[in-house]
């Protein structure tokens, strides 16, 4: 045997014994790392999705509820508690939220909140709707009953329909959910609305809680009934983790306030108007921008189109006052018309359970306050100009022959600079010249020079 294969000999015993060792080592780590995942699990405990849900019920609600609710579900979380706070909405949405509720597989707790808050119109669809429901302290729940855009009863046919509809839906949630369907009828037939005592007597909730650690108490335990059959809630260590909704949604929904989209429109005809008095770009670039924000948000409301035609004829009158002579009448115009136009950008909304869409009067008031000022200084500064205008004319001499530029393009009549100021002025043999061309004056009568090119000057023509 050679000596090298003695050597391998003696090598090949330890070899494998150091890899061995290593097998082993390599096992150990990988069972103490499943150990440590497998307690670190144990020690989070079951997750609580909690999701903020305020304001109107409208789309974007529907689609942030959802999506949230099928994240838990595929997060495979214990279960959904819905923080609700909110006067209503329109009935498509209603209807989406309620089957969302209905047919989700995670177990879902709505709680009412915060303290003030209140679950009102549709909002009493969406909670009768939960596996559990519960209620902040001085909370209110109910006052269901369709009502026409004016509050009043919706009359004849159509409102025994629409009433028959609302007490045929919220009797079946209230059936689904074992809840007391005669206070539910009663919401909607005689606009019954119950503080949380009296509805956790009356069974319409389930209970009242102050906080979400009360919420979660309350439910540990509870048997309820989903889409993927009977669960019982086991939230012993349960961690709430709170998904608000997402930018996008919440962007949409602010350009669908009423009060956001009228100062959107007013603030971006100004912005417009300025860059067409005075061409900047930046007031033009986002003047456009707001309108077209504004309009997006108009798309989701209930427009009344003769009142934003009364919005825009006020811009009008408000651009005509920078330019003709009227002490004032036509800016007072737009101001009435902007104000009319405001009050009545939106009808009354075609869903009974919608509730009133309508400008905020305190921002009605002040835009058009503002708007009136800022026709007073124009006014003010338009007679003052004449006045100081009619003085300079008196006292400053313009000899002829001065030298000086177009400022208003003369076609032929237009405006120039001599003397430092500004001069109306009209070309001698009626010919046209751009601005910043150089003239030379000819002729003064009155505030109005008679000029030609200037030749001398290099840029002279």
């Amino acid at each position: 045997m050679s000596t090298g294969e003695r050597q391998r000999g003696r090598r090949g015993p330890a070899a494998r014994r150091g890899r061995s060792l290593l097998s082993r080592v390599s096992l150990i780590l990988i069972g103490a790392g499943w150990l440590l995942a497998a307690s670190g699990a144990q020690a989070a405990g079951p997750e609580v999705i909690v999701l903020p849900t305020t304001g109107v019920v409208d789309g974007a609600m529907a689609k942030y509820l959802d999506d949230n609710i099928t994240i838990a579900e595929e997060r495979h979380a214990a279960a959904v508690v819905i923080k609700l706070n909110t006067p209503g909405g329109d009935l498509i949405s209603t209807n989406a939220i309620v089957g969302t509720l209905l047919e989700a597989k995670v177990p879902i707790i709505v709680w009412v909140a915060p303290a003030g808050g209140f679950a009102a119109s549709a909002g009493t669809f969406i909670t009768l709707a939960a596996n559990i429901a519960l209620m902040a302290p001085g909370t209110s729940i109910g006052a269901a009953s369709p009502i026409t855009s004016e509050g009043t009863d919706i009359e004849g046919t159509l409102g025994r329909k629409v009433l028959n509809d609302a007490i045929a839906k919220i009797t079946s949630i209230a059936q689904e959910r074992g809840r007391n369907v005669d206070w539910a009828v009663s919401a909607v037939r005689d606009a019954r609305s119950s503080p949380v005592s009296e509805a956790v007597e009356l069974r319409a909730v389930d209970g009242e809680a102050a906080t979400i650690d009360e919420v979660i108490g309350f439910a540990n335990g509870k048997s309820v009934k989903t889409a993927a059959g009977e669960v019982t809630l086991d939230l012993n260590g349960a961690t709430a983790t709170e998904e608000a909704m997402n930018p996008l949604l919440s962007f949409i929904r602010l350009l669908s306030d009423p009060t956001i989209v009228a100062l959107l429109f007013s603030t971006g005809s100004i912005g417009l108007l300025a860059e067409l008095y005075s061409p900047n770009f930046v007031t033009g670039i986002l003047g456009t921008l707001m309108i077209l924000l504004a309009l997006i948000g108009l798309g989701t409301l209930p427009l009344n189109v003769g009142g934003l035609l009364l919005i825009v004829f006020g811009m009008v009158l408000f651009g005509l006052e920078l330019t003709v002579t009227s002490h004032g009448l036509l800016g007072f115009g737009g101001v009435v018309c902007l104000a009319l136009g405001l009050s009545a950008l939106f009808t009354g909304p075609v869903d009974p359970f919608e509730p009133l869409v309508r400008v905020a009067t305190p921002v009605i008031v002040v835009i058009s306050a503002t708007a009136a000022a800022l026709v007073a200084l124009i006014a003010f500064g338009a007679v003052r100009s004449r006045r100081v205008g009619v003085g300079i004319g008196s006292r400053v001499h313009v000899a002829t022959g001065a030298t000086g530029e177009v400022r208003s393009p003369l076609s032929p009549i237009g405006s120039v600079i001599a003397a430092g100021e500004e001069w109306s002025a009209k070309t001698a043999d009626g010919r046209s010249l751009e601005r910043g061309t150089p003239i030379r004056v000819i002729k003064v009568e009155g505030l109005t020079l008679t000029v030609e090119p200037d030749a001398s000057s290099s840029k002279g023509a």
